[in-house]
């Protein structure tokens, strides 16, 4: 069984940072992608920011310039820095891996979630 299991969540100042971590364990024979999601009240799951695992990074428009994300394969773990971080930033940010299991089919992975509150 896979898991991933995030971290570095919490309560923050507009402009504030936050380093968000997800590490991810179990029978894993290979990861493709992982990425960021997050979803506040009322709206729809969204985005945020893929990396394959060539190091390629995908980042939604709104977070272009202000997050960075950023992958250890020999961890498995991928983490998320967030800097001059808004209001509109509050949510719970999910941890998405695109993987392969030993004896397995590929797919996608969740984790529970953090919250990240921005006051303004």
């Amino acid at each position: 069984q896979v898991q991933l299991v995030e971290s570095g969540g919490g309560l923050v100042q507009d402009g504030g940072s936050l380093r968000l971590s997800c590490a991810a364990s179990g029978r894993i024979f290979w990861i493709n992608a992982m990425g960021w999601y997050r979803q506040a009240p009322g709206n729809q799951r969204e985005p945020v920011a893929t990396i394959l695992s060539g190091g390629i990074t995908n980042y939604a428009d709104s977070v272009k310039g202000r997050f960075s994300i950023s992958r250890d394969n020999a961890k498995n773990t991928v983490y998320l820095q967030m800097n001059s971080l808004k209001p509109e930033d509050t949510a719970v940010y999910y941890c998405n891996a695109d993987l392969t299991e030993y004896i397995g089919s590929r797919r996608d992975y969740w984790g529970q979630g953090t919250q990240v509150t921005v006051s303004s």
